[in-house]
């Protein structure tokens, strides 16, 4: 096929349709473009920025005509940023292309040509994350600053006011890089791995308002650490406790394993539901609680648990969802890699007086394969949580071969979760896909999906 484009060519073109990015999808002679900031229906003019042999990438240079879903972005730094590379759609309009993205996958991948279900969207999708991590650098007067990552890239681009992050830890941040500033405290330079404070971590439990601040450092102290605990603090009474993270490594995780408590109890809780949870530095817990609580209530919900019923929980985390399920159930077991959330979550079933959930520490698959096999504990419910890679081969191999009643997949990853769909629809219906934005004005959409055992299976 003769490629119809040339890079650093104008073209005008109509956008028939949006990716899974967000970004926008044009033809020239039926060869594929993609073109981010650009929506459905629009006509646009584009400089080709790049050139594959499938397909190629341009910008936009004009817009002919807008959608009438378009708006004026209401950040300065979303377009470099790529944090809510959505920003520039009506919110309403954002949900429906996260459905119609999931609903894209299914009818691509699926024999089950099950319709999904609307998007469920959030009141106020502003200030919803709990959890901040700003990187710390030097601008270009030297100074230090702390920001984001521009988009693929390790450029910091400071941040004036994020408007999807909590505001009382943003400022927090920033009070603490002009403390930075004028203690003359070195910052970390990733090509020289020298200098001390890497990146300013923050969690805040969005019922009880309790925060946490952890400061990650290429070190093991920071200079006149009681005075910025004595300030931090009385700046801002709804800290409960400060950490500093030790991460000596050339790496780009940002934690490493090593917390020191510089003040309070190393962490902090926050409430969903009726229950309560501890949430420590290393532990996973929902980026958007408000949204996690509905997104769990529908997982319980559709998995009809009764007391008769064994359940296990996948990558459970520090128990949220085993918890939920636990007053309904037998006995809940939760699995999970992390040591520290296994811990946490063993905490959490003794603070909300839960007696019937049990957790593991260990690989899924592992741990998963060793109940079944070995100590003949079979469930009649699985609920999983993976990571955005979804399913291992042997888990889902271990499902099959006990077949639970029910099968609850909550996934982040719409691409993972309809690829493993297909492997359990042979031996199970597929009742319902229910998007969840837990990440609005980005393109990141969560999904509920329930699974029924057939009956001749």
């Amino acid at each position: 096929m003769e490629i119809p484009v040339k890079k650093n060519e104008e073209y005008i073109v109509d956008i028939i349709d949006n990716g899974f990015e967000g970004e926008g999808i044009a033809k020239i002679n039926n060869f594929t473009i993609f073109i981010p900031n650009s929506i459905k229906g629009e006509k646009v003019k584009i400089l080709i920025v790049k050139v594959l042999s499938s397909h190629a990438f341009g910008k936009v240079i004009e817009f002919i005509q807008k959608s009438e879903n378009r708006i004026e972005s209401d950040c300065k730094t979303y377009k470099r940023c790529g944090g809510c590379n959505l920003r520039h759609i009506q919110y309403a309009e954002t949900l429906n292309m996260k459905r119609n993205a999931v609903q894209s996958l299914v009818n691509k991948t699926l024999q089950t040509k099950i319709k999904v279900e609307e998007t469920l969207g959030m009141e106020n999708p502003y200030h919803y994350r709990n959890k901040a991590q700003y990187p710390v650098g030097i601008d270009k007067e030297g100074k230090p600053v702390i920001g984001v990552f521009a988009n693929r890239t390790h450029e910091i681009i400071p941040i004036e006011k994020c408007l999807i992050q909590n505001e009382q830890t943003e400022e927090i941040a920033k009070y603490i890089v002009n403390y930075i500033a004028e203690n003359h405290i070195s910052i970390y330079n990733e090509n020289t791995r020298k200098g001390l404070v890497r990146h300013i971590v923050t969690k805040v439990g969005k019922k009880t308002n309790e925060i946490m601040v952890v400061i990650v450092i290429n070190g093991e102290k920071i200079p006149n650490e009681k005075k910025i605990v004595e300030t931090l603090v009385a700046k801002f009474p709804k800290i409960k406790t400060i950490v500093k993270n030790i991460n000596e490594k050339n790496t780009n995780v940002i934690l490493g394993e090593k917390n020191i408590t510089m003040y309070g109890k190393g962490y902090i809780t926050d409430k969903l539901g009726e229950l309560s949870f501890k949430i420590s530095p290393l532990s996973f817990y929902q980026v958007n609680p408000v949204q996690a609580e509905k997104l769990y209530t529908i997982g319980v919900e559709s998995a009809n648990i009764t007391q008769k019923d064994v359940v296990f929980d996948l990558y459970c985390g520090i128990g949220t969802i085993s918890l939920f399920m636990a007053k309904y159930a037998k006995k809940v077991y939760g699995i999970e890699i992390v040591k520290q959330a296994v811990e946490d979550a063993v905490e959490n079933a003794k603070t909300n007086n839960i007696e019937n959930a049990e957790f593991i520490a260990g690989d899924v698959e592992e741990v998963l394969d060793d109940l079944i096999n070995n100590k003949k504990i079979i469930p009649d419910i699985v609920m999983v949580d993976p990571p955005r890679r979804g399913l291992d081969k042997t888990s889902i191999q271990n499902i099959l071969k006990i077949k639970p009643k029910k099968l609850v997949y909550i996934s982040c990853n719409p691409a993972t979760l309809v690829r493993d769909l297909k492997e359990l629809e042979e031996s199970y219906e597929i009742n319902s896909i229910k998007p969840v934005d837990m990440f609005p004005f980005t393109s990141s959409v969560e999904c509920v999906a329930v699974l029924q055992l057939k009956q001749d299976m």
